[in-house]
């Protein structure tokens, strides 16, 4: 949460807005030029291109992260980098599903005792060598 949504919450509760700007270290004029002004071009267009990851994300029930996400974009006509994408992804807490480990089945026991005797007498290296 910014310093000055947080003063503007403390508006809304009715309380004043000279003793949130005295804590948090901010003048009065900046926060009132801040909620003059509303939301900047960039934090629209952020806006817009999280909707556009949410949806790639969704279509691909989960599994995108912010590589597949970005190598995706540009079929769409959008172009953005791959630390923006991750970034917009972070905040919304989109994750992509990675590969599962595999798991191992069979451990040998060290203990056991000593491998059976080749009864057969099998060989195990080509003849002449």
């Amino acid at each position: 949460m910014s310093r000055y949504r947080f003063v503007a919450a403390e508006k809304l509760a009715a309380r004043a807005v000279s003793p949130a700007c005295v804590l948090l270290e901010v003048s009065r004029s900046a926060y009132y030029q801040w909620s003059a002004n509303g939301a900047s071009p960039r934090r629209l267009r952020d806006a817009e291109l999280g909707d556009r990851i949410a949806k790639i994300h969704g279509e691909s029930r989960g599994t995108y992260g912010a590589p597949r996400v970005h190598h995706h974009l540009p079929r769409d006509g959008v172009s953005c980098g791959r630390k923006r994408v991750a970034r917009l992804m972070a905040e919304r807490r989109l994750v992509g599903r990675g590969k599962r480990r595999s798991k191992r089945t069979t451990v040998a026991d060290p203990a056991a005792q000593p491998v059976a005797t080749d009864l057969v007498q099998r060989a195990f290296t080509p003849p002449g060598s």
